[in-house]
């Protein structure tokens, strides 16, 4: 089963053109450089694409940080699993 931080990381890598970005769960999107709107669409249906899962607009509305998207893809894969 994939990482949520490892396939986060090759996104944000993919999406901003940097492949030295190595943010933590405590990177805030908004911290990243070059970091738009558009691009947290862009990593949230890439997301969605690789793990299979599907957010709400208010659980997007919510994300803040790289951790609080691990820790939403872990809830769905857990709440999917059951």
């Amino acid at each position: 089963m994939r990482d949520p931080l490892t396939e986060i990381t090759a996104i944000l890598r993919d999406v901003l053109g940097d492949r030295a970005l190595d943010p933590t769960p405590l990177t805030r999107f908004g911290d990243l450089s070059g970091w738009d709107s558009m691009d947290l669409v862009t990593v949230v249906v890439e997301v969605e694409c690789r793990f299979d899962i599907q957010f709400e607009v208010p659980e997007i509305n919510g994300l803040t940080t790289v951790g609080d998207l691990a820790g939403m893809i872990a809830m769905k894969r857990a709440l999917a699993a059951a």
